[in-house]
């Protein structure tokens, strides 16, 4: 199997704490980051866990903006086709600018 070398710059202490799981999870940091790519390449996602870490101040913050958007209706419904989102937002009186 051909590789290629890959250089990334992090944390020394993320490295480090990677290293140390992917060994105890039996394979090379090499092996982990391929399975990964691989992963990301196949799906088109990128999954991260904050394995119980609290949100920001920052998330709640607009989470709770957005609750208080549904709740007075500013959002938009779901569509089935563009036509009709179209209508929909030509309909609308408000004009929202940024």
């Amino acid at each position: 199997m051909k590789t290629a070398l890959l250089t990334v710059k992090i944390d020394p202490k993320v490295k480090r704490k990677a290293h140390a799981v992917a060994e105890a999870l039996g394979m090379s940091l090499g092996t982990l980051v391929s399975v990964q790519l691989n992963e990301f390449i196949r799906t088109k996602t990128v999954h991260a866990s904050l394995s119980g870490k609290c949100p920001s101040h920052y998330l709640l913050k607009a989470l709770k903006e957005s609750a208080a958007d549904v709740k007075a209706g500013r959002v938009s419904p779901q569509f089935d086709n563009a036509t009709d989102a179209i209508k929909w937002l030509t309909a609308r009186k408000k004009t929202y600018v940024r």
